[in-house]
């Protein structure tokens, strides 16, 4: 039996469950406001990527992740383009609680969501007639692990204070 499947297995015994109810685009912003004089220059933009993720419960064993993504291309310090997304879905998660709930919610989750992010950034990008942004997979979990050290670490030193 693979690892994945005893993980499973142990998931249904101790009555946890997990499933997807929706996936939805909550907000989408697009500016560029160097067009149309940025199709003028090469493009080389300076790229920064901020990823933000939030949660509420909005049922008995129901819950809303919202993955935020902001893109901010900038061209000679110029913003040449800035995109942002909420991409969200309605998660049934049941049998989780304490830390497994606040990694499923901070970390599973959007990691399911951010692929439908990636594609919306590329195709409105790619309407705004500027390269589409191949977006890298990003590590949920190692984000969500760093998370809790640095609430740990901030815990640890408000209680020496």
């Amino acid at each position: 039996m693979t690892d994945e499947a005893k993980g499973a297995e142990g998931a249904q015994e101790q009555g946890a469950g997990f499933a997807l109810q929706r996936i939805f685009l909550k907000d989408l912003s697009f500016e560029s406001p160097r067009a149309p004089q940025i199709f003028q220059s090469q493009w080389k933009p300076q790229v920064h990527m901020d990823l933000n993720t939030g949660n509420s419960k909005v049922g008995d064993d129901l819950y809303e992740v919202v993955l935020t993504i902001t893109l901010t291309a900038k061209q000679d310090d110029e913003v040449a383009l800035l995109v942002e997304i909420k991409q969200a879905g309605i998660f049934a998660i049941q049998g989780l609680e304490g830390p497994r709930l606040a990694h499923a919610l901070g970390a599973f989750c959007p990691n399911i969501l951010f692929p439908y992010a990636r594609e919306t950034i590329d195709s409105v990008v790619g309407k705004g007639s500027l390269p589409p942004f191949m977006l890298a997979p990003v590590n949920f979990d190692a984000i969500f692990a760093e998370a809790m050290k640095r609430k740990q670490n901030e815990a640890g030193e408000e209680a020496t204070h």
